[in-house]
């Protein structure tokens, strides 16, 4: 079945508010050296020009409403640690100081995610593969490629939800120079 026009117009959509996203999160780590202003006013003019068309088909409402909502949410989330960073104050993206406990030198965690079901939290995984990719590309592997990637995470879930936990914890770190992907229930911490 052919997508319609505005279904491709969603799809482009959703990859500009990611590339935003991306954007934001590479500033304020520090790697942008200021906010990606260019790429949010042209996520924005995206936004309004949907916002006033007349949406029959409800499927397409619905996820254009989602969308829509995800990024007034991120703006929001933006500006206040804009405004944070601005008052010399800690935002919500602040660092806090010194390593955690079960860190040691020459590592860094690159991201945490936890799930109860990978399929129905496609948001959080497409992050934590994102994070996997960017840590591989870090020193110099390959990345994976995703459907291999959401087989593992979901195989590993349904393994560990079979002890008796509800929600599994992964960790992609980089150690001495090589990526480590990592499952813990979050019940035991095994």
């Amino acid at each position: 079945m052919p997508i319609s026009e505005f279904e491709r117009e969603l799809q482009r959509l959703e990859v500009e508010l990611k590339k935003l996203e991306t954007e934001y999160n590479q500033y304020f780590a520090g790697r942008l050296p200021r906010p990606p202003w260019e790429t949010r006013s042209k996520v924005e003019a995206l936004v309004k020009q949907h916002d006033r068309r007349h949406i029959q088909n409800t499927g397409e409402r619905f996820r254009f409403q989602t969308i829509q909502s995800r990024f007034r949410t991120l703006v929001d989330l933006w500006d206040r640690a804009l405004r944070a960073r601005e008052e010399g104050r800690a935002g919500p993206f602040a660092q806090k100081r010194g390593a955690p406990a079960d860190t040691k030198p020459g590592s860094r965690v690159m991201h945490v995610a936890s799930f109860r079901d990978p399929m129905k939290e496609m948001d959080n995984l497409h992050q934590l593969y994102d994070s996997l990719v960017q840590a591989r590309q870090s020193v110099g592997e390959e990345a994976v490629p995703f459907h291999k990637f959401a087989e593992l995470v979901k195989t590993q879930v349904t393994k560990l939800k079979a002890t008796g936990n509800e929600e599994v914890a992964f960790r992609v770190a980089v150690k001495d120079g090589k990526v480590a992907f990592t499952a813990k229930d979050l019940k035991t911490g095994k």
